[in-house]
C-alpha cells in the first residue's frame, strides 16, 4: 500500500455493501447452497440458513480486506476507481474493521450453530483469498489467479461439510471444477482490461507473458475442466442428470475456449471472443451447479429409477 486516501465525505450503508462485493458473493451463496443441498443427508433449514448466512458474511469479510489493501491499486485501475475506498467516500480504517469484524464474526458463529470443521474451513477460506491472494500471490506472480482461484471454490466445499460434518471426495471434485474455471474465467476478463493491470504493475498472465500465451493456457484449462466435470457422475457420486448437463455445458464452454485459444492477435472483432466466454463461463457455473441440485432432487424423488 502507498499513500493514504483521505475520504471527502461519510460513508453509509451502500458504501459498505459495496465493500462486499455483491456481484461475487452472489455467486459465493449460490455455490455454497447448491454443494449443501446435493450433500447425501439434509441440514435443518435454520441452521442451513445460518450456515450459507455465514459463507455469504464471510465472503464479503474477505472482500472488504481486499479492497481495503489494495485501495491505492484500485485507485489506479478504470474498472475499480469508483469503489468507495478508491473514491474517497471511505476511510481505509473502516474498511479494515468492517472486514475483520465480517470474518472474525462469521467463523464464530458457524462453530457455535454448524460445527467447527465448517468453521474452519470458512476461516482457511478467508486468510486464503484476503492475505495468501491478495497480499503476497497478486502482486509477485502471473500465477497469482491460478493459485488464488482455490478462494473461490471453498463456498461448495463448507456447504457439503456443513451439511455432513465430514470431507469427502465429492465436495473436493466440485472444489477442483472452481479450481480449474477460475483461470479461463478470470484470463478472459484480464485479456480486454489488460492495459489497466499493467498500469498498476499486477502481473496478470496476459501483461507478463502476453496476449498469445494467455489465450493457450486458456484452452489448455477449459480442455481440463471438461473430463473433470464429468468426474462426479463418472464415480457415481451423481446421476445423468447432472451428467448429461456437464458434458453439454462443458462442450459449449470448450467451444467459446477454443474460439479464444486459438483467436490471433489483433484480429478485429466487435464482440470479441474474450467477452463471450467471460459472459459464458459465469452462466456455465451457475448452470452446471443448478443441474447438481437438480440431480440430487431426481434422485431422492426416484425419478430416475
Amino acid at each position: 500500500m502507498s499513500q493514504t486516501i483521505q475520504p471527502t465525505m461519510p460513508a453509509d450503508w451502500r458504501d459498505f455493501y459495496a465493500l462486499t462485493k455483491p456481484r461475487v458473493m452472489s455467486l459465493v451463496i449460490f455455490t455454497g447452497l447448491c454443494g449443501m443441498l446435493a450433500a447425501p443427508v439434509s441440514i435443518h433449514p435454520v441452521l442451513g440458513f445460518t450456515a450459507i448466512l455465514c459463507i455469504a458474511v464471510g465472503a464479503g469479510g474477505a472482500a472488504a480486506l481486499n479492497q481495503w489493501w489494495e485501495a491505492d491499486i484500485d485507485a489506479g485501475m478504470k474498472r475499480t476507481a469508483k469503489r468507495p475506498l478508491p473514491a474517497g467516500r471511505m476511510d481505509r480504517t473502516s474498511a479494515r474493521d468492517f472486514g475483520v469484524a465480517l470474518s472474525v464474526g462469521s467463523v464464530l458463529v458457524m462453530g457455535l450453530a454448524i460445527h467447527w470443521l465448517a468453521a474452519a474451513l470458512l476461516a482457511l477460506s478467508i486468510v486464503y483469498y484476503a492475505w495468501f491472494y491478495t497480499v503476497w500471490l497478486k502482486p509477485r506472480t502471473p500465477q497469482n489467479i491460478v493459485i488464488g482461484g482455490g478462494a473461490g471454490a471453498f463456498p461448495p466445499l463448507i456447504g457439503w461439510v456443513a451439511a455432513t460434518g465430514h470431507v469427502t471426495l465429492m465436495p473436493v471434485l466440485l472444489f477442483l471444477i472452481i479450481f480449474f474455471w477460475t483461470p479461463p474465467h478470470f484470463w478472459a476478463l484480464a485479456l480486454f482490461v489488460q492495459t489497466d493491470y499493467a498500469k498498476v504493475g499486477i502481473p496478470m498472465m496476459p501483461v507478463v507473458a502476453g496476449e498469445a500465451s494467455t489465450r493457450r493456457q486458456i484452452l489448455i484449462y477449459a480442455i481440463v475442466l471438461l473430463p473433470l466435470a464429468l468426474t462426479p457422475w463418472l464415480i457415481g457420486g451423481t446421476g445423468a442428470v447432472y451428467g448429461v448437463s456437464a458434458l453439454v455445458l462443458g462442450t459449449a464452454f470448450l467451444i467459446f475456449a477454443a474460439r479464444v485459444g486459438l483467436r490471433r492477435t489483433g484480429e478485429n472483432d466487435a464482440m470479441k471472443p474474450e467477452k463471450r466466454l467471460f459472459a459464458f463461463s459465469i452462466l456455465y457455473l451457475f448452470a452446471l451447479f443448478a443441474m447438481l441440485v437438480a440431480d440430487r432432487f431426481a434422485s431422492v424423488q426416484g425419478w430416475l429409477a
